[in-house]
């Protein structure tokens, strides 16, 4: 069950947005209309284990998350042309783990904030302070004790270390994400992605290993206040042909850049899109 927002315009294509941790689909409320308006239709889940989709035991590996949203697109929705996908975050890892493994079924891939497990960025970061939380959170049990009832001063936390501009952070944003992650399960859920790390991380380099970097058009969209951003480009080199990325900045804004930088972020994304050709897919 995954349930979003999905818009009908059909005029230049689909793009498919995934949200990052700790978020649901309401990440992207401020950009559906500037991308609707120039002709995209929107395909906006709540992935598995966040907002209202449902909060199984296992499946947070970013493969069988990916495989959750292709079989959302081709199955439920019934979308036989190529999609465009944006990523943010831990939805950049699914963007990645989409364009990869269902790459004839995908037009271009927009993804970034995020070290990609598998890459020298991700070994490099993983042990950091700044990314406490990826250890913290691959603990068996004892997040999910620590945080029980704390969930909203907890995801409060990141929002206020990682944004730039925080005007966005407003009571209402923290009362809809404060009460998505007090739902029985949440907090469990998005550990459980943090643990699928390592899992992630092998799945990659072999699949670099067997069958090689992502020839999808990729971008990678980082905000200009980023802790990573000077290595962005470094972490696509290593995930994508070459000649078939490039990376953009959207200065003004920290890790949550279609929170805190909506126009910038829309804009990006219609630039690298509306250069895209469409065509029919393979299968």
């Amino acid at each position: 069950m995954l349930p979003g927002f999905f818009s009908t315009t059909t005029q230049k294509g689909t793009i498919l947005l995934i949200h990052g941790w700790p978020q649901t689909s309401y990440q992207f409320r401020h950009v559906i209309s500037p991308l609707t308006t120039a002709g995209y239709r929107l395909v906006i889940p709540d992935y598995r284990g966040a907002g209202q989709s449902s909060k199984p035991a296992s499946g947070y590996d970013k493969i069988t998350m990916a495989t959750d949203l292709h079989t959302l697109v081709r199955e439920h929705l019934g979308f036989k042309e190529k999609i465009h996908i944006v990523g943010h975050d831990i939805g950049g890892m699914i963007a990645y783990a989409y364009a990869t493994r269902f790459a004839d079924h995908v037009a271009s891939v927009v993804w970034g904030e995020c070290p990609l497990p598998g890459t020298t960025l991700y070994d490099e970061v993983k042990r950091s302070d700044d990314v406490f939380h990826f250890l913290f959170h691959r603990v068996l049990d004892l997040p999910e004790a620590l945080v029980a009832g704390r969930e909203r001063v907890y995801i409060r936390h990141f929002f206020d270390k990682q944004s730039f501009n925080t005007a966005w952070i407003t009571q209402g944003a923290m009362d809809v994400y404060a009460s998505a992650f007090e739902q029985p399960g949440a907090m469990r859920a998005g550990f459980e992605i943090y643990r699928a790390f390592e899992r992630d991380a092998a799945e990659n380099r072999e699949w670099w290993e067997l069958e090689g970097k992502c020839g999808v058009p990729a971008l990678g969209l980082v905000g200009g206040e980023f802790l990573l951003k000077g290595l962005a480009g470094e972490m696509m080199e290593e995930g994508h042909v070459e000649g078939a990325w490039s990376v953009r900045v959207v200065e003004g804004s920290g890790h949550y850049v279609a929170e805190e930088q909506p126009e910038g972020f829309a804009r990006e994304v219609l630039g690298f899109v509306g250069g895209i050709e469409l065509e029919s897919c393979n299968g």
